[in-house]
């Protein structure tokens, strides 16, 4: 809710609109209508939510290794630890979330017994990278950087799309 109090606050208001302990109204805004999304969707994928929520899942938390390798860290307080402090590189981050993926990939392909769920699959697979890419870039380049508000944000944001995608797509 921060972040999106803070993009709509203005250049110059961003990081103290983000700061603000108080929500604003774009904040609520933004939560009633993710809300109501996800649930719309979540309730469109009831029989394939098992397929689906932990692809989703899995793309909304690895945005972050995204948003973390591109952007500076912004803070609200000049002497806070930056998160690039413990940074060990995107490919040494994202090596074991990959092989889990691919794991979870190879055991749904010996699952799944219908071409049209399959495919719906993959192209959920592909957008999910897209996706996880896109997002917090679009956000890292509105708010000047990343914070933990950022990337919840992403989080949800990447989540909630590729929910909406994969609801159409039924």
């Amino acid at each position: 809710m921060d972040t999106f109090d803070g993009i709509f606050a203005g250049k110059k208001k961003r990081l103290k609109a983000m700061k603000d302990s108080k929500v604003g109204s774009f904040g609520v805004q933004s939560l009633i209508f993710i809300s109501l999304i996800q649930i719309a969707c979540l309730l469109k994928i009831q029989n394939e939510i098992n397929l689906v929520l932990p692809i989703c899942l899995f793309w909304g938390r690895f945005s972050n290794l995204f948003f973390i390798e591109k952007f500076k860290y912004i803070s609200y307080k000049k002497k806070s630890i930056s998160h690039k402090k413990f940074w060990n590189g995107f490919k040494k981050e994202s090596i074991i979330s990959i092989i889990f993926l691919l794991i979870f990939i190879a055991y749904q392909l010996v699952l799944i017994n219908s071409q049209a769920i399959l495919i719906n699959f993959l192209f959920l697979i592909l957008i999910g990278i897209f996706l996880s890419y896109f997002i917090p870039n679009m956000l890292g380049n509105k708010i000047g950087g990343f914070n933990g508000d950022a990337c919840g944000a992403s989080v949800v944001l990447v989540e909630t799309a590729m929910l909406f995608i994969h609801a159409i797509l039924l």
